[in-house]
C-alpha cells in the first residue's frame, strides 16, 4: 500500500474512531472530565471524544500507548499532547529524529512526525487510567485496522505492559499469534513475523519522578527502534 493509500485508509479509520460510542463508562468519563477541568484548563475547550492516531502514513515505527489522558489528549484531541507524558516523550522523539520539534501542545502547533505513527490500545480516557477488559476489547479493532493500513511498519514500540499485551492481542487478530507469549520488560524485544515488538516503560509522570524511566533510557528505546526499522537517515 502506498503512503497515499495508507493516508486515505487511516483518515477513514480515524473518522470511525472519533464517532465511536461503544463503551458507555468511557463516554461518561471523557465528558465528565471536560465538564470538570482543573483550574489551569478551565477556560479551554475540550475535545471530549475518542482520540485518533496520528503520524507518518509511511511510518516504519508505530508507538502504542495505553489511552489518552483525561486532561491531555481528551482535551487537545491528539494523543500524548498537552500532558506530562507528552512533555517527556516528544523531546526524545525529536532528539532521535522522529519529529520536527520537541513539543506537542495542540493540534496545529506545527508538529510533524517522521517515520513514526502514534496510536493506543484505548482511544478514550479511562478512569484511573484503567480500561476494563471489555473496553480494551471494544477498542482493539481500531489498532488492528491501523496496523493493517500501515504496511511499512516494522517496529512496534509498546509503552508499558498494557500496550505490550494489547499489541500481542492485536497481532493475534492479524493472524500472527505469539506462543509462548513474550514477557514485557524495558527494552524487551520479540520478533513476530515482519514485526519486532520493543518494550518501554511508559513515559508517565510517576515513572519520571521515580526515575524508573529516564530521558536517557527512553532515548535508548527510540535509538534502538531506528536501528530495528532500518532508519539510517534523519537522526538528529
Amino acid at each position: 500500500m502506498s503512503a497515499t493509500r495508507a493516508a486515505s485508509a487511516l483518515a477513514e479509520i480515524n473518522e470511525r474512531i472519533i464517532n465511536c460510542s461503544r463503551c458507555p463508562r468511557l463516554v461518561w468519563w471523557r465528558e465528565e472530565a471536560a465538564q470538570s477541568p482543573p483550574a489551569r484548563f478551565r477556560d479551554e475547550p475540550y475535545w471530549a471524544r475518542p482520540v485518533p492516531g496520528f503520524g507518518d502514513p509511511a511510518a516504519r515505527v508505530m508507538i502504542v500507548g495505553l489511552a489518552p489522558a483525561a486532561h491531555g489528549g481528551n482535551r487537545t484531541g491528539r494523543i500524548f499532547t498537552g500532558d506530562r507524558s507528552g512533555e517527556f516523550l516528544f523531546p526524545v522523539l525529536h532528539q532521535t529524529g522522529f519529529s520536527n520539534q520537541p513539543h506537542s501542545t495542540h493540534i496545529g502547533d506545527g508538529l510533524r512526525l517522521i517515520g513514526v505513527y502514534v496510536g493506543a490500545v484505548n482511544r478514550c480516557a479511562p478512569p484511573d487510567n484503567k480500561p476494563t477488559p471489555e473496553e480494551r476489547d471494544n477498542c482493539l479493532p481500531y489498532l488492528v485496522e491501523e496496523m493493517r493500513a500501515l504496511q511499512t511498519v516494522r517496529v512496534l514500540v509498546c509503552l508499558g505492559g498494557f500496550a505490550w499485551d494489547g499489541v500481542l492481542r492485536a497481532l493475534a487478530m492479524l493472524d500472527h499469534p505469539v506462543r509462548p507469549r513474550p514477557a514485557f520488560a524495558h527494552l524487551a524485544e520479540a520478533r513476530v513475523d515482519q514485526y519486532t515488538m520493543l518494550g518501554s516503560y511508559h513515559p508517565s509522570q510517576q515513572n519520571k519522578i521515580t526515575r524508573r524511566l529516564t530521558r536517557e533510557m527512553l532515548n535508548e528505546v527510540f535509538t534502538r527502534a531506528r536501528q530495528l526499522a532500518g532508519l539510517t537517515e534523519g537522526y538528529l
